[in-house]
């Protein structure tokens, strides 16, 4: 049988996951991409850490060697290339993942919008070349009429 504490270790070793909501995210891409043009990324430290519930970030820390998340997300800035905003959430999604935690970023609307529509774009596409192949085909048989015709 586990002892209590050896239990609460092996339950907090267990993966977790978090999902950022649309909110959180639009907001880490605003100040990332400030932080992009001003070279600053002091706000986008505070604001990667306001996503997270006080929860979330406590369960964090329990897991972390040196159990501090604004360090963590100090290496992990120092770590950024500083010009690419997926590249951070690439990042972010890395580097809590090698600490068991699943972090997961809602979509914007328009962007899970725009992907449906390149998806009806191609069906559309694909419809569209068959119609011109049936009516090249309907073009095809008035000339064969024609010449059957000029021939009598």
């Amino acid at each position: 049988m586990l002892s209590a504490a050896t239990r609460r270790v092996w339950l907090s070793e267990k993966d977790m996951e978090i999902v950022l909501d649309k909110r959180a995210v639009r907001q880490i891409r605003l100040s990332a991409q400030d932080a992009i043009e001003e070279g600053d990324t002091e706000t986008l430290r505070e604001d990667i850490l306001e996503a997270f519930t006080e929860e979330q970030v406590e369960e964090i820390e329990r897991r972390l060697d040196n159990g501090d998340f604004y360090e963590f997300l100090t290496e992990m800035l120092d770590e950024w290339s500083g010009d690419d905003v997926d590249e951070l959430f690439e990042l972010l999604d890395a580097q809590l993942g090698d600490i068991g935690v699943d972090v997961k970023f809602e979509k914007k609307p328009a962007a899970a919008a725009e992907e449906a529509d390149d998806e009806e774009e191609s069906v559309e596409e694909f419809d569209e070349e068959e119609d011109d192949e049936d009516l090249d085909d309907e073009d095809d048989d008035e000339v064969d009429e024609e010449e059957e015709a000029d021939d009598e």
